[in-house]
């Protein structure tokens, strides 16, 4: 049975996507008497917590908690932030039990969340295996940045059977078709950032916006070591959400130019004239971005790869092969096939005519989230 009302804690918590950073997604369901008598979802960042949302759920339709089962797919707060510790309401409102899906890995929370609500005789039991599975993908954002001090990365690419992300004379539009750019679009939106070398501006002059389904703007990151991105570039928009990471020693008047368009420029250390890729991760994460979506070119890809930031991957292939093209990697070389980065739990869907293949890019010996 309990599986029965995590699954619907685990369904309402993505309900909140693309709002709540740098807070985790959270869904809450309250129980009792064999029936679920509120539920709720953290909503956006400030605003109340799942717990919260399912207590008020529940008085809205005159219910009383007194006794109930609460399931959270998250350890309860235990610390004051934009709003007040869940642990504590859930001790003042009189519930028995509450089941959790994983701990909290914040080290402001990490398990002293449950510890108030045992100390206060309430009940509580941590779901494990498939639970806190689902939890922490979930949340793979959250959990990374307070495990690893940097955002989830997932790596997107369209590419031919041959391993072509474009032709010799640099087109690529279009090499799949629009299921799966529809597909591409629905995963930007889920995450806060995407990231892009200045190459991938010049060459395609992107907005990378989320257009072909509804979701917000993620924040448009743009490594640009010289500050050559033009100050008409339509990635820059209008709507503040345009970063370019640079060196320290980039011309400064190309910088007044995009700050004068619309642009965030902030100056990172660069490593034989590439930007620090630990730096990037480093700063985007002190802004609260918790998942990043890497859609650059052969160069950019290979680099977080090469630098072991790369977690997921999600390449669409299309059923063509475009010859003496650009291939999606770039100076990577492995001396044996096992040294080589591989996808882990696989999953493969057809859109149109083209495969989607997702999964967790690991090495033989990598431990992951």
């Amino acid at each position: 049975m309990h599986g029965t009302y995590m699954r619907r804690a685990l369904s309402l918590a993505p309900l909140g996507m693309g709002r709540t950073s740098p807070n985790p997604m959270v869904g809450c369901v309250i129980v009792k008497d064999g029936r679920i008598i509120g539920e709720g979802w953290h909503q956006k960042h400030g605003s109340p917590h799942a717990e919260i949302e399912a207590l008020n759920d529940a008085k809205t339709h005159s219910e009383d908690v007194r006794g109930s089962t609460v399931y959270v797919t998250l350890e309860p707060c235990s610390h004051y932030g934009k709003t007040p510790p869940c642990a504590n309401r859930l001790v003042s409102e009189g519930v028995s039990e509450v089941i959790v899906a994983m701990r909290d890995p914040n080290p402001k929370v990490n398990g002293k969340g449950i510890e108030i609500l045992r100390e206060a005789g309430i009940k509580v039991t941590e779901l494990h295996r498939e639970f806190e599975e689902a939890a922490k993908f979930l949340n793979r954002g959250f959990v990374s940045v307070h495990t690893r001090g940097r955002p989830f990365v997932t790596l997107k690419a369209a590419m031919s059977l041959d391993g072509r992300l474009c032709l010799s004379n640099g087109s690529s539009k279009w090499i799949t078709g629009i299921l799966s750019r529809t597909e591409a679009h629905r995963i930007r939106s889920e995450n806060d950032a995407v990231l892009v070398g200045v190459n991938t501006v010049l060459r395609d002059d992107p907005e990378l916006t989320v257009r072909h389904v509804k979701g917000i703007n993620p924040l448009r990151v743009i490594l640009d070591a010289g500050l050559s991105t033009p100050a008409a570039a339509k990635v820059i928009g209008h709507d503040g959400k345009c970063l370019i990471l640079t060196s320290e020693g980039a011309p400064r008047r190309n910088e007044e130019a995009l700050r004068a368009s619309g642009a965030n420029v902030s100056r990172l250390p660069c490593n034989d004239g590439r930007i620090d890729l630990h730096e990037v991760l480093k700063c985007l994460a002190g802004m609260g971005v918790l998942t990043l979506m890497v859609e650059g070119g052969p160069a950019v890809l290979s680099a977080f790869i090469r630098e072991g930031l790369a977690d997921y991957g999600a390449f669409f292939i299309s059923p063509r092969i475009l010859g003496e093209g650009q291939a999606i990697t770039l100076g990577l070389n492995f001396p044996e096939v096992r040294d080589a980065f591989r996808l882990e739990g696989v999953r493969s869907k057809i859109l149109g005519d083209d495969i989607m293949t997702e999964g967790r890019i690991i090495r033989e010996c990598s431990q992951d989230l």
